[in-house]
């Protein structure tokens, strides 16, 4: 039930369960930026040293810039530069906030970069989630599509959202192991070492330059019988603290939560109860990029004899290349298709699908609505919610929740069971991480403000001096040199850049404003035909009404917003200058029939005003 981890290379790989365009494999070949010498240097077990006159005229100073993931724990986006180098790890997405109607997600505001794009040497991606990978078919090109490297699932995942953008260009990406080293540019040596995350091939990075080594943690926590992974190196984390850290990049996600995290595999055994007392299908929602968790699903259901059907897009896409890269273990006829269904008795499938954050078109949600195509709820089913809320999404997990309870038989989720481990360093994790790491100065990362806080004061509270400690928001510029930390005056653009369909950073602030305003009070339309030559109107102006009042129910309203309208286009228009200024009657009617309507109603909707003249 629990196979003992082996590393990719030596996983067999199974047959793909769904289509695939790219081949996900890692190619031969070195990837760029590598020339021979370096190649060499690697062979040997070492990187070539800088050379000392290539410092010369350079301050000690590195630079730490945060586009994102200081103020937020998703849109990761870090930048580290020294001299002419830089180099970025991570390039993630934000999902969009309940007040921002029409946007499919945030990324990170490049326009710090522009300028600076053929000083960026890489870009190194520490895991395959949204948050660290979701931007990357956006900002390549106008950043010059500079190399990538990650690890093998990390990359598979890459190439396969890229499939949905045909227009972007095709990622350099050279695969990376724990036990990689690679030059980055003159000032930058890199080295990785494995973290334990809620996904495989997790790494955190070594940066070693003139001011010093740089730990950059990614996402991670400590698990000692991790399931599908070994656990975290801690030989390795000892040897880095031991040779010298002068600053450490740690998140910060779970910082205000004390203790550790609970093992993988013990949200095993819990999962195996549900799976002992089910008398119906089970339906389990989590994170689609939580292969972990899938892993486990599939086992079980693969032990108390049931079918597995994967239900959502994006979870079908990260099994499919997981698949190819031998990261998931699927035995010959356990996954089945949506048609498949009426084939087994209940009591023999289990359905693994997207949802678990409540979002209104994913598959649970379309399920508990009776919205779904093939699959709808039956009374003996047991749902299963194994994932954490991530904050903003608590009304919507509540309102998804209120359905199910209603409907089926179970339903489970963390706060009643240990079905559901965090990828985040708890207190206790991060105070480890410090202690192996042993640092100078300490930056806390991936959080809101609060949990970046928090992490500061663990920090002090584990013996770093606090002068020692900088809490760097999105856009702050931090120097770091051997001798001290600090801010600088100047900053980085860090507005939002927002994805609304194919548009890119074109709806600004205003656009969601107006969005806002439309669905909180809704629109008023008012067409008026008006008579060029006398300036008065031909006939009663006709009224559109959308998400603000009921016309049938509002008729007294609608003839005095007539009457209003025909004084305020006749008293702007007969007797004045000529020709007719329409730009100032469309004015005057949106502002007094705006006040009006809030006047009687205490809303104030949209008011377009349409004047046609004739």
């Amino acid at each position: 039930m629990n196979p003992i981890y082996k590393p990719a290379t030596q996983r067999p790989h199974a047959k793909r369960p769904f289509p695939l365009k790219t081949s996900l494999r890692p190619q031969r070949g070195r990837g760029p930026r590598h020339d021979f010498r370096t190649r060499i240097a690697e062979i040997r077990g070492k990187i070539p040293p800088v050379h000392e006159a290539s410092l010369r005229g350079h301050e000690g100073t590195l630079r730490f810039v945060a586009l994102g993931g200081c103020g937020e724990v998703t849109r990761s986006m870090y930048l580290y530069e020294y001299g002419d180098d830089i180099v970025i790890v991570d390039m993630g997405l934000q999902f969009p906030e309940e007040d921002m109607p029409g946007i499919d997600y945030i990324i990170p505001n490049v326009e710090y970069l522009k300028s600076r794009k053929d000083r960026i040497r890489g870009v190194i991606i520490t895991h395959g989630h949204y948050d660290h990978i979701g931007a990357i078919p956006h900002l390549l090109d106008p950043l010059g599509n500079p190399p990538l490297y990650a690890t093998a699932l990390t990359r598979g995942m890459i190439l396969k959202r890229q499939e949905d953008f045909k227009s972007s260009p095709t990622p350099k990406i050279e695969v990376i192991t724990p036990e990689s080293k690679i030059r980055l540019g003159t000032f930058f040596n890199v080295e990785f070492f494995h973290v334990n995350h809620n996904i495989p091939d997790s790494v955190g990075v070594v940066l070693k330059t003139p001011a010093g080594t740089v730990v950059h943690t990614g996402d991670f926590k400590f698990d000692y019988t991790p399931v599908n992974e070994r656990p975290a190196d801690i030989e390795r984390l000892t040897q880095i603290g031991k040779e010298g850290v002068t600053l450490l990049v740690s998140e910060s996600t779970d910082a205000e939560y004390p203790g550790h995290q609970i093992s993988e595999s013990d949200v095993q055994k819990s999962l195996e109860e549900i799976f002992k007392a089910a008398r119906g299908r089970i339906i389990a929602a989590t994170f689609s990029s939580l292969l972990t968790r899938i892993q486990q699903l599939i086992w079980l259901s693969e032990k108390y004899n049931r079918k597995v059907l994967i239900e959502g897009y994006s979870m079908k896409q990260n099994v499919a290349v997981s698949r190819e890269l031998g990261y998931l273990k699927i035995k010959r006829g356990t996954l089945i298709e949506s048609k498949e269904l009426s084939h087994y008795p209940d009591e023999q499938v289990t359905i693994a699908c997207t949802g678990a954050q409540g979002e209104d078109h994913a598959v649970l949600m379309r399920i508990a609505n009776n919205e779904h195509k093939t699959i709808s709820l039956k009374p003996a089913d047991s749902i299963v919610f194994s994932s954490s809320v991530v904050p903003g999404n608590e009304a919507s997990v509540q309102r998804v929740k209120d359905v199910l309870y209603k409907k089926a038989a179970k339903v489970y989720h963390k706060v009643t069971m240990d079905i559901h481990a965090g990828g985040h360093a708890k207190q206790d994790e991060l105070i480890m991480m410090m202690n192996l790491m042993k640092p100078r100065y300490l930056i806390p990362i991936h959080g809101t403000y609060f949990m970046l806080k928090l992490h500061a004061e663990l920090a002090e509270s584990a013996g770093i001096p606090k002068p020692r400690i900088m809490i760097a928001e999105d856009g702050e510029i931090v120097t770091v040199g051997k001798e001290e930390i600090k801010k600088l005056k100047e900053k980085a653009p860090t507005d939002y850049v927002m994805v609304d369909g194919l548009g890119v950073g074109d709806v600004k602030e205003v656009v969601l404003r107006d969005r806002q305003h439309l669905s909180e009070d809704g629109i008023f339309v008012i067409i008026a035909i008006v008579d060029s030559n006398t300036g008065r109107m031909r006939t009663s102006p006709d009224i559109i009404s959308r998400g603000f009042i009921y016309l049938k129910e509002s008729q007294d309203l609608l003839k005095e917003v007539r009457r209003l309208t025909k004084k305020i286009v006749e008293e702007t228009t007969i007797g004045g200058a000529h020709p007719i200024n329409w730009t100032h009657i469309k004015d005057n009617l949106r502002e007094r029939i705006g006040q009006f309507l809030f006047n009687k109603t205490l809303r104030r909707p949209m008011v377009l005003p349409v004047v046609i003249e004739v």
